[in-house]
């Protein structure tokens, strides 16, 4: 995704209140060799691309001043209670080196396993996106992960997926869960409902 910023010279919460009611958000780009440059980018773009999942995940395409350099969005603020974004952070990224990145997930054939189609049980996303490690050039848009198998009372776990060519997953403590599926409290309790009820009849 290709996104156009602008240098900004004026710093300062002045500034800063300025360049909002001209329809400009403040930013800044950091990160390797060079120095920290404040940006401005236009507000209504950014705040339409930050609803699309693949800003915040994706390798950008700055264009500042002509010159694109690709970067990361790394954190953005916004307005308490107007739907106005008050900064942007954007990190440089380097072909060679590795960066740490959350990654959605997408899970699919939730419908068709046996828990679901069979059961009539029901799936519960525990993750809903994962921290990755991998070149700029590996980072997924997503990670899918295929529901297909799953049966009641079976947990997915990371180990369970296949993580895409060059792509880590970083892990803060044991095997982390990413998906269950379990019957509904209330469909249980109707079942042993009526499993009491036929027997009484059978007495």
């Amino acid at each position: 995704m290709k996104v156009v910023a602008f240098v900004r010279t004026e710093q300062g919460s002045g500034a800063s209140r300025r360049l909002r009611n001209a329809g400009m958000t403040p930013g800044i780009i950091y990160g390797g060799s060079e120095a920290p440059v404040a940006i401005s980018l236009d507000h209504n773009a950014l705040y339409h691309a930050l609803k699309k999942e693949t800003f915040h995940s994706s390798i950008l395409d700055m264009e500042i001043d002509g010159k694109v350099q690709q970067v990361l969005l790394r954190d953005f603020q916004v307005h308490a209670y107007k739907q106005l974004v008050m900064h942007a952070d954007f990190q440089r990224v380097s072909s060679s080196e590795k960066i740490h990145v959350k990654v959605p997930l997408h899970f699919i054939n939730a419908e068709t396993s046996p828990a679901v189609k069979l059961s009539a049980g029901i799936i519960s996303h525990v993750l809903t996106e994962l921290d990755v490690s991998c070149l700029p050039k590996d980072l997924p848009e997503f990670i899918e992960i295929d529901l297909g198998n799953m049966e009641v009372g079976a947990s997915l776990h990371l180990s369970n997926v296949t993580l895409p060519a060059g792509v880590t997953a970083i892990v803060h403590g044991d095997d982390p869960t990413i998906a269950t599926a379990s019957i509904p409290a209330g469909k249980v309790e109707a079942a042993g409902e009526a499993a009491a009820g036929e027997g009484e009849e059978k007495k």
